[in-house]
């Protein structure tokens, strides 16, 4: 016995563990079905909140209509039992209840059968008892043992004064029935006798069945309309995402491909738009990183070229003096001066490659402040000037203002005006160098450097602002005095820096002009007055 109880109990553990797995996988795989694209997860949810719905809708509505149902139910059973205590208050040549004495079993069959039909007209079963609860006369006598008794709870009801209507189940069929209790009498005379109506509206429930199905036969119907609309919602809402992904795919495999056609919705259409912008900006990147990339190449070729005739020259007068070949003094220290020239010169470029580099990077930082030009170039001017004696050239301040204020850094604006003074001096000899301070329109401030030198040929003058470019001075067959090639790159990063621009112009044997162009400071002023007026910022 106890093997059997043992091996009943593993088939049932056995049986438990494949229904708990069977449950697990299916939970599993409705879960990755749910979870696996948005078309998916669409269906499922517009389903299952139909389903739940619908379902909630029939127990509701089905609650709802049973109450309703069984209101009206009770309500009318009270009215019949009220027709039926007039019916019998209207049969006075009946008593009803306990049996007068004389009374012959015709006068009993006649009240028997009186009832019988007022049970079939009203479809209930009557009951007459008393305060006792004794059963004194019923509709169904065959079906009442002789001194039998209503429930207590009806008696209760009854001896209270009231009517009392309540609902039980029949325990042999389980059918649902409706009792009321009314007092038998006019309201005016004292009750002995109560009246106990009883019926089983079979009906009823053949009505909330029908309900039921009707209920389920339309929830279906709804539910393929819902499957039906939510596919056809699914694939207008995952469509357009789908081709939109694969475009993404494409876009990351580097096919800059999209298509402007409209999209159903607008918020693909503003997704799209912005994938759009991505798309052109990625493109203004990936260019933009190539030029980099040549620019860097070419620099660092341009870099190398710059260092290796100097370095060559260093090289190439070491060894000689290491090894003894130059036994001449003099010579000796012509290379020696040769080799600091060319160190010096090494220095020098390596700085302004430095410079060039945080120009370019952004990593210079400008303070700028309200400076006053003319006096900043004064001073520069007068510095120059034993710089530019060497060279038999006057250098001179032509002022047009007394005084002119700009918006910038008073450090770089100086490092500007030196080396286009540098550039100049260099370029002449036994000229005349001017600079000249001037306002245009009351919105511009000009700084010219003017030089009559050598100049620039019209072949060169484009070139000028490229790095390691330098212009060859075609009338002597010889450059200029050597320098890095990075200066007037770097003035013009600078320039840019302040807020201004620069302008040359060159005529070959008759000299160069720079100008530089800055917004003034009343411009400056009132500028940053329109742009806060407009951001709100101060007051109108």
């Amino acid at each position: 016995m106890r093997n059997d109880l043992r091996w009943i109990r593993r088939k049932l553990q056995r049986a438990a563990g494949a229904v708990r797995g069977f449950w697990l996988g299916v939970k599993r795989l409705l879960g990755e079905q749910f979870n696996k694209n948005i078309y998916t997860r669409i269906l499922f949810t517009n389903v299952t909140v139909f389903v739940v719905g619908l379902i909630a809708l029939i127990l509701f509505s089905g609650f709802m209509v049973k109450q309703v149902t069984y209101d009206q139910v009770e309500q009318e059973l009270l009215r019949k039992a009220k027709r039926v205590n007039f019916a019998l208050l209207q049969q006075t040549n009946y008593v009803w209840g306990k049996a007068p004495e004389g009374e012959v079993n015709d006068q009993a069959q006649e009240k028997q059968s009186f009832l019988k039909y007022l049970a079939d007209l009203f479809d209930a079963r009557i009951t007459i008892f008393d305060r006792e609860g004794t059963i004194l006369d019923t509709s169904a006598e065959q079906e009442v043992v002789p001194g039998s008794k209503v429930e207590l709870r009806h008696v209760e009801s009854f001896t209270k004064g009231g009517t009392a209507i309540t609902r039980t189940t029949d325990p042999e069929t389980g059918q649902l029935a409706f009792l009321v209790v009314v007092p038998m009498g006019n309201n005016n005379q004292a009750t002995e006798n109560g009246i106990l109506l009883e019926t089983k509206p079979s009906n009823v429930n053949l009505a909330l069945n029908k309900l039921h199905v009707y209920l389920v036969i339309g929830g279906m119907t709804v539910l393929v309309i819902v499957l039906i609309v939510s596919v056809n919602l699914a694939m207008y809402i995952s469509r357009p995402i789908s081709r939109l992904a694969a475009t993404v795919g494409e876009i990351s495999s580097g096919g800059y491909v999209l298509s402007t056609d409209d999209q159903p919705l607008d918020e693909i259409n503003v997704l799209a738009g912005q994938l759009n912008k991505l798309t052109e900006r990625l493109q203004k990147i990936q260019s933009e990183s190539l030029r980099m990339d040549e620019e860097r190449a070419r620099l660092f070729a341009e870099i190398s070229h710059e260092l290796r005739t100097p370095l060559t020259a260093v090289q190439g007068f070491v060894e000689a003096i290491r090894d003894g070949v130059v036994q001449d003094e003099v010579l000796r220290e012509r290379y020696l001066d040769t080799i600091y020239t060319q160190t010096v010169h090494i220095g020098r470029l390596v700085d302004d490659i430095l410079v060039l580099s945080r120009l370019e990077s952004g990593n210079i930082t400008v303070e700028k402040l309200p400076v006053d030009l003319v006096a900043l170039a004064q001073g520069v001017v007068v510095s120059m000037e034993a710089v530019a004696a060497s060279k038999q050239n006057g250098i001179y301040l032509e002022k047009k203002v007394e005084k002119t204020v700009v918006i910038g850094d008073v450090d770089r604006l100086e490092q500007i005006i030196r080396n286009l003074l540098k550039n100049a001096i260099a370029a002449t000899e036994n000229g005349t160098i001017r600079v000249g301070v001037e306002e245009r329109y009351g919105r511009e401030v000009v700084l010219t450097i003017e030089d009559n030198g050598t100049g620039i040929a019209p072949d060169d003058l484009p070139h000028i602002w490229e790095r390691f470019y330098r212009v060859k001075n075609r009338q002597e067959g010889r450059q200029q005095e050597k320098g890095s090639g990075l200066g007037l790159v770097i003035v013009k990063k600078m320039v840019q820096l302040q807020g201004g621009r620069i302008e040359v112009t060159s005529q070959l044997g008759k000299g160069t002009v720079f100008s530089i162009i800055f917004p003034s400071f009343q411009a400056s002023a009132l500028t940053d007055h329109s742009y806060a007026r407009k951001q709100g910022t101060i007051d109108k």
